[in-house]
């Protein structure tokens, strides 16, 4: 979806989940899909933890007067992406990694915040529209998005292709080996958007058949795509599909090799918007203090997503 690619990462085993679209939270969940929608099996102990050291911060006297005013930050995020955000058991609560990290910046600006679940393809303009404050769906930092967006820099990831269990095709991260195939994405993703058209428009100047490129409005409708064989492969952020596999039961897994591209991942904002050096200060507080790693932790996310230039702003 959003990030580019890890490397494989062990994720504590957890208990089967069911699936929704995560478009709508009242829709109903199918645990043969491997999906995040329904909540995880531990998922409200999970939840109920603290999130972080939410102590007031330096960032706090950055925050702009008419955010200070409202006292709080509306967060969108994509709730169909575990482990960064998904709906809970009770298919309303948005938990994960993002939410977890929204409430701590949210915290070292004497704010509180509102996370609200939209589609992954929708979040950018509602920055821009002003109808959200903050983009945290682990969203890719790219140029094209720049430019209509700012990026507060927080993980570096990449792009992982999962496939069904026992990998019949034997595929590999090697691009030329999805030519001919049914590979899936979500819609307004940077693997539905860019990689795949990329690859596909490769095959076909080989002499080779081209992808078949299947977008779906939500990771989980993607996942029940290739648990049900309507696809051969899924391509999307390699931490969520690593730990997407282990909630689907084993029903799919990653190819093996590199990640495919490792890029940036960021909080996005409205271009110009005045709430940037108090979110990048507040960044810069959460990995200072540990609270990034803890929170890191508990979502397993692997150390070396975690770079230096955690907070580092991108126009």
């Amino acid at each position: 979806m959003r990030l580019t690619r890890l490397c494989a990462l062990t994720l504590p085993v957890i208990g089967m989940i069911a699936l929704s679209s995560c478009t709508q939270a009242s829709q109903t969940a199918d645990p043969a899909a491997g999906g995040t929608g329904g909540g995880q099996g531990g998922g409200a102990s999970a939840a109920a933890q603290p999130a972080a050291n939410t102590k007031v911060g330096k960032a706090a006297k950055l925050v702009p007067a008419s955010v200070k005013a409202k006292g709080k930050l509306t967060v969108a995020m994509d709730a169909s992406y575990a482990p960064f955000e998904y709906f809970d058991k009770d298919n309303k609560t948005i938990i994960g990694f993002d939410a977890d990290l929204s409430k701590a910046l949210a915290g070292k600006m004497g704010l509180t915040a509102v996370d609200v679940n939209a589609g992954f393809d929708t979040i950018l303009a509602g920055l821009t529209s002003g109808k959200h404050d903050l983009g945290m769906s682990a969203f890719s930092v790219t140029p094209e998005r720049a430019k209509t967006v700012d990026f507060v820099v927080y993980l570096t990831g990449g792009t992982g292709i999962a496939v069904p269990k026992g990998n019949p095709k034997n595929l590999t991260m090697d691009p030329k080996q999805l030519c001919g195939l049914r590979i899936a994405g979500q819609k307004g993703s940077i693997q539905g958007i860019d990689y795949l058209p990329e690859f596909s428009k490769a095959c076909v100047t080989a002499g080779n058949k081209p992808i078949t490129i299947r977008l779906f409005p939500s990771q989980n409708e993607a996942n029940l795509a290739l648990s049900s064989g309507r696809v051969d492969a899924v391509m999307a952020d390699s931490i969520s599909m690593a730990y997407q596999s282990k909630l689907s039961g084993g029903r799919f897994e990653l190819a093996p090799g590199e990640d495919y591209e490792p890029t940036k991942t960021g909080v996005a904002l409205k271009n110009g918007s005045n709430l940037v050096p108090a979110i990048s200060a507040a960044m810069h507080e959460v990995v200072a203090d540990g609270t990034m790693k803890k929170l890191m932790n508990k979502w397993g996310m692997p150390d070396q997503s975690l770079g230096d230039d955690a907070g580092e702003v991108v126009k």
